[in-house]
This record gives C-alpha cells, structure tokens and sequence, in this order.
C-alpha cells in the first residue's frame, strides 16, 4: 500500500511512535513538501513537543538506492557542523523496519532526519520579503560560515539553490538544536571523498546556475561556489527596495541571465558596491565573470569579507540613497529644460566641429542616465554643427554633470567646451589704434586758425599763421593716417595669430579625440580576441571532457560485460550441479512419498471415521444445549414480564437484556422455533421503550 498519510495518522519507527503533522496552511492535509527527488512528511513525536519534530523523506522510485544506508553513516559525522544538521539521518532498511516497509513499500530506503523549522530562502525571495542590512549581513555571514567548513573538510552540497537553504532565523518555532541562523537541506548529491557518485547528477537550480561550467551535471568539491556567491549576494542586496523590487520571480536572476551582462546585475553590482563596499562587489564580480567554477572566490574570502561589514554603513547608504536619486531627478530634469531651450534640431549623421562622425561611443554610465547622457551629446552635436557654438556650449556643460569621472568622454567634452569658449570669448591681443589727443586733432586745429584769423584782423601776420597752420595740420594728417594702418595691421596679425591658435588648438583635439578613438577600437579588439581565446579554450576544455566521458563510459562496459559472461558461467555450472543434487534427493522423495501416501490414505480413513464420530457427538450436544437454551430464554422472558407487571421495571430491563444477549448467540435457529422470535420482538421493543408492555406470550 502507497504511503499517503493524513493529519494525525500514527506512524512507529525504530520503536518510537510519531504522529503525522498538520500543514498549517491547508488544515486536513498532511504537513508534506514536495522536492526533486521525493516527498518530505512532518512526524511529530506523541510524547514529544514540536520543536523535536523529524522529517521523514520519501524517495521516488529512481532514487531508492541502497547505498544510502552507507552514505548517511559517512554523512553523521558532519551533522555537528553549523548549518548541516540534517547529516543526522536513519535510513529505514528491511532488516531494522521489514514491519512497516511490508505495509507501505514506499518506505524502503526513506530517511528520518531532524526537522527544521522556519522558511526557505525561496520563500524570501518568492514573498519579496525586505530584510533589514543587519538581518541580510547575520544570513550572508551564516551561509558563508557553513560553505567555509564545508571547503575546509572537501565537501559541497551540489545542489545549491534557494529551496534548499532554509532560515531557521525567521521561526516562530523555538528551535534548541539549530544553533546556525540558515541550515541546507536536501543533502543527497553531497560530495565528499568518501561519498559514492550518485547515479544521476543535478546540473544546478535555474537562477543559480553557472552556465559557463555545467554541462553534464555538479558532483566536485567546487559545485557550490558560483551559486554560493549569487545566494550571498542575494542575501546582502535584500535590504535595498530596488533590488527586491527587480527580483525575476522565484530567484532575483533569470536563468537566461546568468553571467550576462544585464540590468539586473548592473543592479545587484552597483547595490553591494555603495552598501557593503568594494570587497564584496568585487567577490561578486569575480564569481561572475569566472570562466569555471574553481575560478570563483572561496566561502572563506567572502567570510572574510563580510566580517569586517558594517550594518548600519549599509543602513546609512540606503537611507542616502533615495535623496540622491531625487538629486539625480532633479539633474535630469534640468538639463532637459536646457535641452528644450535650444532650437529643436535633426540628429543625423553628421561631422563635429572636432570632425568626428556624430554615432562617437558613449562610455559606460550609471543606469538611468544613459538616456540623458546620449540625449545632450547628440544635441550639443548638431547645435554645432548647425553653426550655433553658444547653444552648444550650453548644452555641453549641463551634460559635463552625469558623464563619469576619469572618462574618455568627460575628457572630449571638455576639450569641447574649451574649444567653443575660447571661439565666443578670443583673448584681445592685439594692439588697439592710438588715440589722437584733442589738441592736435583736425577739428581743434581748424577752430583754432580761425580764431586767430578773427582777433589778428588786418594784422598782416594773419596768412603766414594760416600758412603755417596748415601744414601743421596736413603733417598731422598724415601722421593719424598712418597710424591708423599700423593699427590695422597688427589687429590682422593679432586675428591671424588666433586664428592659427585656434586652428592647433582644434588639431589637437582631433587628434586626442582620434587616439582615444583608436584607444577604445584597440580595447573592443583585444577583449574580442580575448572573449575567442577563452571560447575556444572553453570548446576545448568541453572536447577533452567528452571525449574522456566516452573512454570512461567504454571501459565500464567492457568489464560490464566481462563481468556479465563470468557471472553466466558460473550461473550455468551452479545451475548443473543443483540439477545433480535436485535428482537425487527427487529420487529418494519419490519413493519417500510413496510410502507416506499409504500411510496417510490409512491415517486418512481412520481419522475420517474419528472425525464422523465426533460431528454425531457435537451435533446431539448442540440440540441438547438448544433445547436448554430454548428453556432458558422462555424462562428470562417470563421473569421480564413478571417484573414488568410487579411495577420492577430495572430487573424487568435486566431480564430483556438477558434474553437479548442469550438469543443473539443462535439468533438464526431461535428464529425458527416456536414463539422465540415474538418474544425477541416484544424485548427490542421493551428496550428502546420502557413504557411498551411485554405480551403474555
């Protein structure tokens, strides 16, 4: 019969009854959870509280295997482990529970564990359950603690994924024998050097799995480090909103996602970097972009790390950071407003003023102000090429604000901004004309001619004056004249000369501007050759692997089958010799059985006469003890009757129940016979009816 319990159901093993646990969330059904390999049952013991509850996994058909009795002696050792109680199994065998198997086939193999209270990680995440820094630093230090003795003893559980690492933390249960704030379930693929290689490997849980390195399924001393660092990492970055918020679902990253580079890990990076520091970014990053798991960071250097990080430092950046997400709104929206403000322009694809085609690579920037970012450099773009310099220069220095420090950009936008100040605002260099003093202008010379022409009257002086006066004055003419067109040309000078400056100075922007071009063409050229090398690597590394699996899976079968052809010999020679013995001792039955025949047909006969001997005695006894019955049950029916009409209605029911309890012995003869069965009927009715009066019968 199937193992299907119901709430309450008794269930003894090894002595010691359980019960089977209500699910407090479905009252009437069994406290069960379903898992990848079998189905867990709540037992609480009857003599017990809760908080010494056992788990009872039973295993699907493909994973009832025998050898689990000798994998969970190797396991017990590690139950004193921090986080790894659930090494603490009994594993129900024929030999020790044949009893309880024989009634539910089921239980072969199941294994009775410690419960653990509390909820899964999976629970955390599917609930979008925000954390408090110091409750994601108090897990994330827990988890790493117990992979960092895992490490040390050369052992991973190879099935890493939310579902399995449970947070005793969060129970409402007091729990004495979880000591550790998480606790990992599911321990059946564990790896270990004196573990036996399971059957059939798991190839990781969606949302934690590196899709670099499984192919073939996770059983090495390395399984869980890449799936460590995301759960970890997951555990710090849950006390941000906007984390828990972007969450996919069931795990913060979609399987699709893994070790891309997305939104969501743009998110998480940027997350541990302003709250828990650059260590622990940098852990994530490496695991990340590891190439195999041996190549992502130990459980010990995340322990490391986290036990020098500051709770209340990541409580303090996340209640810094929705003010400056407001500060960046704030930015975004004026530099739209300065955007608005410049003639409404194409952006196609056209020169720069520094000659560079306007589809120039945007670095990298925070996510939600790349939009802003590409927006004011396409427009300060074509405001310049539209011949508009004091618009652009506008535009380039509210897009100075969101361009990240030590960046290839924010050194072209300046060299931009100098270029388009140093065009609206030249440097007056050049000498300006001289200004002719008053008193030797031609305006003052001629008024002074006259003046004097006037007061000299006839005096004969007065043409030798005028004479005079105006030579003076064409000297002076000349003089202005001349100085007018040195003026004039050393202002030339002085524009050529800026001219031939700002014609350098735009040289040299070009060619900044080319070699940080190249630059970024060189870098995109070696990480592309770099991301071929590494495929490649990694193509190979797969081949060898295959090509490994086949020869192993080649030899296997050949001392399979050598094994099989001895086996058959032996089989075959086995089945001879047994056929030798089974003819001698069939001879010697036969004639055995001959003599036993004649001997029992003999015993047969008499035992038969004995027999009808016995079943004419038993039959006279049976008619004599009827008829004595028959007596007896008039005899009770009369003193029923009697007591009634005496008024004695207790002895009158006390009779009833005797005549009652008499006839229901030979009901089916005491029906046939005489008034017997009238009698039965007046005593029913008598008894469901004090008041009912017993016939005279």
């Amino acid at each position: 019969m199937s193992f299907q319990p119901n709430p309450g159901d008794e269930v003894v093993i090894n002595d010691i009854a359980y019960t089977i646990g209500q699910h407090p969330a479905a009252p009437g059904l069994a406290y069960a959870q379903a898992g990848r390999q079998g189905i867990v049952y709540q037992l609480i013991p009857r003599n017990g509280s809760i908080s010494g509850a056992k788990a009872l996994k039973v295993f699907f058909p493909k994973f009832r295997i025998p050898a689990m009795v000798y994998q969970s002696e190797h396991m017990e050792p590690y139950s004193e482990l921090p986080g790894l109680q659930v090494c603490k199994r009994d594993v129900l065998t024929p030999e020790r529970n044949g009893a309880l198997i024989g009634e539910h086939p089921d239980l072969l193999y199941a294994v009775l564990m410690p419960w653990v209270q509390g909820l899964t990680w999976f629970d955390v995440i599917s609930d979008q359950k925000q954390l408090t820094a110091e409750e994601s630093l108090k897990l994330a230090r827990a988890l790493a603690g117990t992979g960092s003795a895992m490490e040390q003893r050369g052992l991973a559980h190879c099935d890493l994924s939310a579902p399995n690492v449970m947070i005793p933390f969060f129970s409402e249960v007091e729990n004495l024998g979880a000591p550790s704030a998480v606790e990992l379930v599911d321990v059946e693929q564990m790896y270990g050097s004196k573990m036996d290689r399971p059957d059939a490997l798991l190839a990781g849980s969606p949302g934690y799995a590196a899709h670099r390195a499984v192919h073939s399924g996770l059983w090495s001393s390395y399984a869980d480090r890449f799936a460590g660092a995301v759960i970890i990492a997951e555990m710090l970055s849950w006390s941000d909103s906007t984390i828990v918020e972007k969450a996919w679902g069931e795990s913060y990253f979609d399987q699709h996602e893994m070790q891309t580079v997305s939104e969501r890990y743009f998110a998480m990076r940027d997350s541990l970097q302003n709250r828990w520091g650059s260590k622990i970014s940098d852990l994530f990053i490496r695991a990340w972009e590891s190439h195999d798991l041996s190549s992502c960071p130990t459980f010990g250097e995340w322990f490391v790390a986290l036990a020098s990080a500051n709770a209340s430092q990541a409580e303090a950046a996340g209640v810094k950071e929705p003010e400056d997400q407001a500060a960046d709104a704030a930015n975004g929206e004026a530099a739209s407003q300065t955007v608005a403000s410049a003639p409404d322009t194409g952006v196609a694809d056209s020169k720069s003023a520094n000659g560079h085609h306007s589809s120039t690579s945007i670095p990298e920037v925070p996510p939600g102000q790349e939009a802003v970012v590409n927006r004011l450099f396409l427009q300060a773009r074509a405001l310049e090429d539209e011949d508009k310099p004091a618009a652009a220069l506008e535009v380039y220095r509210s897009l100075y604000h969101f361009i990240p420090a030590n960046s290839a950009m924010q050194m072209e936008v300046e060299a931009a901004i100098n270029g388009l100040d140093a065009k609206l605002n030249p440097k007056e260099e050049a000498a300006q004309p001289v200004r002719v003093p008053f008193y030797r202008s031609k305006k003052f010379m001629i008024s002074s001619a006259v003046l004097v022409v006037l007061l000299a009257g006839t005096v004969p002086t007065v043409k030798i004056l005028a004479d005079q006066a105006e030579v003076k004055q064409q000297e002076e003419q000349e003089a202005a004249r001349l100085a007018e067109i040195k003026a004039a040309e050393e202002a030339e000078a002085a524009k050529a000369a800026a001219l031939k400056q700002e014609e350098e100075e735009k040289k040299k922007q070009e060619a900044e501007a080319a070699k940080l071009e190249a630059e970024e063409k060189q870098k995109l050229a070696e990480a592309q050759k770099k991301e071929e090398e590494r495929k490649a690597l990694q193509a190979k590394y797969d081949k060898q692997a295959k090509y490994e699996a086949y020869l192993a899976k080649q030899e296997q079968q050949k001392k399979e089958a050598a094994k099989k052809a001895l086996q058959e010999k032996y089989d075959k020679q086995a089945k001879y010799e047994a056929y030798l013995v089974w003819k001698k001792e069939h001879d010697a039955q036969v004639a055995k059985q001959e003599a036993e025949r004649k001997a029992a047909a003999e015993a047969q006969r008499k035992l038969e006469a004995q027999k009808a001997a016995e079943e004419a005695a038993r039959k006279a006894a049976l008619k004599k003890k009827r008829a004595q019955n028959v007596v007896t049950l008039i005899a009770h029916y009369n003193k029923a009757y009697n007591a009634q009409i005496g008024n004695k209605t207790e002895n009158a029911l006390s009779y009833a129940r005797d005549f009652k309890n008499l006839y229901n012995t030979d009901a089916s003869y005491f029906k046939g016979v005489g008034k017997v069965a009238a009698r039965m009927s007046a005593i029913n009715k008598f008894l469901s009816n004090n008041n009912y009066n017993l016939p005279n019968l």
